[in-house]
């Protein structure tokens, strides 16, 4: 079919929509889903390598507390960043840079031979990881329709929690052949390598080059693939009909009727990446404090990612066909009392696996719903600043949660006392939820209907 109007506009999101998804959106979600399984990979390695480390320096219990929270403290400023610099320059250069910076950085720790050194790397590792995360998160919503877009979303999103379970296999498997470098290695070359995989193949932002305006040539290089049936005669434009928003883009993540949604998102962010941190850091410790060998240790904290793999799938199942924040709501409940029951299982594989599966299914598999809702409740032009910014208040909660886990381990605190502690933010964040969910204008945006739509 021709569109042979000269004077026609087509509005890129709607014809998005119309359109079965093609090879190529698929292609663009594999190339994300490939970013954020590196991002998972790196961003637990540390975690994986804690037991053999303290060990082998001879660390104090709780010593690596600060390295975890710096590693976490650069994401946080990388998602902060990369956000708002993705929604000015382009959300695939974003990526690719911060894709090739954390790539190097991973190579640079195999030279970490004390705390400090190692917190160094872990900071600037960080920074890399954090920036490219809500870009993987925006670049897949933007490119997926609206009827499925939640669910395409939290698929791409498992990567990260396949890279952060295959990081443990892979842990276990190479500690004690070739030493805890060998995980750094692993996790330098695969994302250089990857970096320039996207160089050649992954699109910039269709909306986003829609809402500039000057960039109908691309566009349409674009569509060729998206919709291959149709072509577009004489001086056609190409158009995003929504929000060109200028300035600060921050201030209008407030604007506009979101103040109220950004808040409790970030309330839920914060709340649950706490959670999920605290586990994810502190998990291979407590296992093997517990008596279990290291590498099964290892192996049951890898868990967390899988039921997070499996929550996502029936999560946005359930997200597309219900109240997606009340899905979430029953979610972190659910994780919250999980979190608690984990701190009775003691050395029992036989509780320690349905209950790390579980929580990892509700932890997990609610930040990937969070992720897709948030990028969906901002329009194109503020798309990455917001879930940027959710992701960095988040990443103040998952500083928080090892930290201050280090802090309490090193008073010597009852396991039992240190989980239930954990399963309070979980509540907490179930109680935004509800917020959020009794809100007609966020529900509606999370659906996609105002905002991007």
């Amino acid at each position: 079919m021709e569109i042979d109007n000269r004077t026609a506009f087509v509005d890129v999101a709607e014809l998005i929509d119309q359109q079965p998804v093609t090879r190529f959106q698929i292609r663009v979600i594999a190339l994300c889903a490939g970013v954020v399984f590196m991002d998972g990979f790196d961003t637990q390695a540390i975690g994986y390598v804690a037991p053999t480390l303290g060990k082998l320096w001879n660390l104090k219990p709780g010593a690596l507390g600060p390295v975890f929270g710096a590693g976490l403290f650069g994401l946080m400023l990388g998602a902060l960043i990369g956000g708002p610099l993705a929604d000015r320059i382009g959300r695939k250069r974003v990526i690719i840079l911060s894709t090739l910076a954390f790539g190097l950085c991973s190579l640079l720790t195999v030279t970490a031979d004390s705390l400090n050194s190692l917190l160094l790397w872990r900071l600037a590792t960080g920074l890399g990881l954090g920036g490219a995360m809500p870009n993987a998160i925006a670049l897949t919503s933007e490119y997926s329709p609206q009827r499925s877009r939640a669910t395409l979303v939290m698929i791409m999103f498992c990567g990260f929690s396949l890279g952060s379970a295959l990081g443990g296999v892979f842990a276990a498997r190479l500690i004690p052949s070739f030493g805890w470098t060998a995980v750094f290695w692993l996790g330098g070359i695969l994302p250089i390598a990857l970096s320039l995989l996207l160089i050649l193949a992954l699109p910039e932002s269709i909306r986003l080059l829609a809402l500039r305006g000057s960039e109908d040539r691309r566009i349409r290089t674009i569509l060729a693939h998206i919709a291959p049936a149709l072509s577009f005669a004489g001086e056609t434009r190409f158009v995003a009909r929504e929000e060109r928003l200028s300035g600060f883009t921050v201030r209008h993540l407030f604007g506009g009727g979101r103040a109220l949604g950004t808040a409790l998102l970030w309330v839920m962010f914060f709340m649950n990446l706490l959670d999920l941190y605290f586990l994810a850091n502190w998990l291979p410790t407590l296992i093997s404090n517990a008596g279990i060998a290291v590498e099964i240790a290892v192996i049951i904290t890898t868990l967390l990612q899988i039921g997070g793999v499996a929550g996502a799938v029936s999560l946005g199942w359930l997200i597309d066909r219900h109240s997606p924040f009340l899905v979430l709501a029953a979610a972190y409940l659910v994780a919250g009392l999980l979190i608690a029951a984990i701190g009775t299982s003691g050395a029992s594989l036989a509780l320690l696996i349905p209950t790390v599966f579980g929580a990892g299914f509700c932890i997990v598999g609610a930040q990937i719903g969070a992720n897709a809702l948030s990028a969906s409740f901002y329009p194109t032009a503020i798309r990455s600043t917001g879930v940027g910014w959710a992701l960095g208040i988040g990443r103040i909660g998952s500083i928080i949660g090892p930290v201050v886990g280090g802090i309490i381990l090193s008073l010597h605190w009852q396991t039992m006392s240190l989980f239930l502690i954990g399963a309070l933010p979980a509540f907490c964040a179930a109680a935004a939820a509800l917020v959020m969910a009794r809100q007609p204008t966020e529900r509606a945006a999370a659906h996609g209907v105002t905002g991007d739509d």
